[in-house]
């Protein structure tokens, strides 16, 4: 495969080694890369880009971001959500700092302790029966400032969407936001999902960030569509300091990062980060309006529903032994099996009929239960 005028003749290709036929519900990660992603990656690939992000692609990033965002803010991509989540919040804690979240927040529940591990990090959990937090929900773990046997509750996480599907509005986010910064607090939110949030509250991206107050933020890439890129945000300068040696130390800076600068930049600079979460949240709903029609007509016997259905995830309970067979044709993951709590996810590219499919079997199966 010789390099001819700068450009790679074609070679052999390797061998596809799954079936492309088989659908999965399991994740929003189970997908592939939307192809106009994979252009971009394509078109960032030849010559040569000075590394460790001072190419061009990852200069564009920033003016994209800041159109989304507005001036004075700063991107720093990184590799995963769980990088950008750990970086961007030792960025913006002491040593003895610690931050308030649900207890179903995806830095507790879903990041194998890194938050702790690698971060150093004290969480402060409660529970949030729909993932979302409140101003009381918030009380419960603010409190104990100065108290040097405590470790001190100097940030609170949202998560937009939720880990339970479920979308905190531009208002609930300022109010969070104004009671966070009252107490000598700022807020930092998780957007590995951010552009489904915008689709489902359908506002722009800075609506519910920086305008609503959110101080530092996690803007998500893969699970729309992209190789794997993700990028913390600063939106607030004087809440974050030393990223530039956090992201290195954390093993999160990409010596390539022309590559993961374009992805992001395929996603955001045009449309398709809003065009792609509006098609998985459209998928979920016509998988969760399909199930509500098939309860009403008696043909969904036991079925029943967690939380509303607000982006691309469908939070629904079986009767015993349903899930294990059906996850037989349809991989998806169990949310709380105690209580026979499934979660089903949508992607960009999901189909009508993927969905249509979906659903018969459901029906199958409870029919057969």
């Amino acid at each position: 495969m010789p390099c001819t005028a700068g450009k790679w003749e074609d070679g052999p290709v390797t061998e596809q080694l799954h079936d492309i036929s088989v659908r999965g519900f399991a994740s929003d990660n189970y997908s592939g890369v939307h192809p106009e992603v994979l252009a971009a990656i394509a078109a960032a690939n030849n010559g040569h880009q000075v590394a460790y992000g001072e190419d061009v692609y990852t200069e564009r990033l920033q003016q994209v971001f800041a159109g989304h965002f507005g001036e004075g803010i700063e991107a720093f991509p990184v590799f995963n959500g769980t990088g950008a989540n750990v970086t961007g919040l030792q960025s913006m804690l002491p040593r003895w700092g610690a931050v308030i979240s649900a207890s179903t927040a995806h830095i507790n529940s879903d990041e194998g302790g890194a938050p702790e591990r690698v971060g150093g990090i004290k969480l402060l959990t409660v529970p949030a029966p729909d993932g979302k937090l409140t101003i009381e929900l918030i009380d419960r773990e603010a409190w104990g400032w100065g108290d040097e046997h405590r470790a001190q509750p100097l940030v609170v996480s949202i998560t937009q969407t939720t880990e339970l599907g479920t979308a905190y509005t531009a208002a609930e986010v300022r109010a969070i936001a104004d009671h966070v910064h009252e107490r000598g607090m700022t807020l930092h939110m998780d957007g590995a999902r951010l552009s489904n949030a915008a689709a489902s509250l359908d506002l722009p991206l800075r609506a519910f960030t920086r305008d609503a107050g959110v101080d530092v933020l996690s803007v998500g890439g893969t699970k729309n569509g992209a190789l794997g890129a993700e990028a913390i945000v600063v939106l607030n300068p004087e809440a974050s300091v030393g990223l530039k040696y956090l992201r290195k130390l954390n093993m999160q800076l990409a010596s390539k990062m022309r590559f993961t600068s374009a992805q992001l930049i395929a996603l955001y600079e045009g449309d398709l980060w809003i065009e792609s979460a509006r098609h998985a949240n459209g998928m979920a709903r016509r998988l969760r309006d399909a199930l509500d029609a098939g309860i009403a007509a008696g043909e969904m016997p036991g079925l029943g529903f967690s939380q509303e259905t607000q982006s691309n995830g469908v939070f629904a309970t079986l009767p015993a032994g349903v899930a294990d067979r059906l996850r037989e044709r349809f991989r998806f993951y169990d949310w709380d099996a105690s209580r026979g709590e499934v979660r089903w996810m949508c992607s960009f590219d999901t189909s009508e009929a993927d969905i249509d499919a979906f659903v018969a079997g459901i029906r199958e199966e409870l029919a057969a239960a």
